[in-house]
C-alpha cells in the first residue's frame, strides 16, 4: 500500500518545464518523481547546512558554561559601578 500525497500546484516558465522533462526522462523518472527528489534534496540541504553536530553542539555548552579567564578588562569592569547605578 502507498502513502496518501497532497498535491502542489505550481507555476513555472516554459522553459523551465523543457528543462525538467528533459531531465526527468533522462534520468527514467517522471517530471513529478525528478521535482519532488530534487526539491526534497535541497530542502534537507538547506536545514544540514544549519545543523550542528554533537559534538561542536557540546564545545559550544561547555565554553559558555566555563569561567571566563581573568583579564584586565573583565577586572575593571567588574570592580566597577553598574551603568544604571553610576550618577
Amino acid at each position: 500500500m502507498s502513502a496518501s500525497r497532497d498535491t502542489l500546484n505550481m507555476r513555472i516558465k516554459p522553459e523551465d518545464r523543457t528543462l525538467f522533462d528533459w531531465a526527468a526522462t533522462v534520468q527514467g523518472k517522471t517530471r513529478t518523481d525528478f521535482i519532488l527528489e530534487a526539491a526534497r534534496r535541497a530542502a534537507e540541504e538547506a536545514l544540514l547546512d544549519r545543523a550542528v553536530g554533537v559534538k561542536a553542539y557540546a564545545d559550544f555548552v561547555a565554553r559558555l558554561e566555563a569561567r571566563p579567564s581573568p583579564n584586565r578588562r573583565l577586572k575593571r569592569t567588574m570592580q566597577g559601578k553598574a551603568p544604571w547605578e553610576r550618577s
